[in-house]
């Protein structure tokens, strides 16, 4: 039996998340004292945001892979795939690890960015795969915008 691409994608994106996802409590206790902006009323809807803009990532991987299988430019799309995931994930750990709201929006910012980056390299290969990225693009600016928000709010947390 040979192992279909949606199954490897799906497994490196599940261990990349819980690679990243290992977090202290007191880092956690940090986040979750922070204030938010008053505006911040679909915070409890951000983990579905977020694993629906996983699944489309993901789908969109794969799109790319059967397009054009173990072509270097198809392993280099997906160096960014993984790159743009591991920038992704690394949001919540490293801003919590160094409590620091300023690292979260740099963070947040540098998703923002590479996914617009990615979905134009990924265009010219597949339209519906650039298309999946369109949750993340929209997406990515409102959670870095929250964040740089939230600096204001905590001054001694930049």
């Amino acid at each position: 039996m040979m192992i279909k691409s949606w199954m490897v994608i799906g497994i490196v994106v599940f261990v990349v998340g819980l690679a990243s996802n290992l977090i202290v409590p007191g880092d956690i206790r940090w986040f979750n004292r922070l204030q938010r902006p008053r505006w911040l009323t679909f915070e409890r809807a951000i983990p579905l945001i977020w694993t629906v803009i996983f699944i489309c990532g993901a789908w969109s991987a794969v799109i790319v892979w059967e397009t054009a299988p173990g072509t270097q430019e198809t392993w280099l799309r997906m160096g960014l795939y993984l790159l743009l995931e591991i920038v992704t994930m690394s949001y919540t750990s490293v801003m919590c690890k160094v409590r620091s709201l300023k690292v979260g929006t740099i963070i947040g910012g540098t998703g923002a960015i590479l996914s617009v980056i990615l979905a134009l390299t990924v265009l010219q290969v597949s339209e519906p795969a650039a298309l999946l990225l369109l949750p993340y693009i929209l997406w990515s600016p409102i959670g870095t915008y929250t964040t740089w928000a939230m600096i204001e709010l905590n001054p001694a947390d930049i």
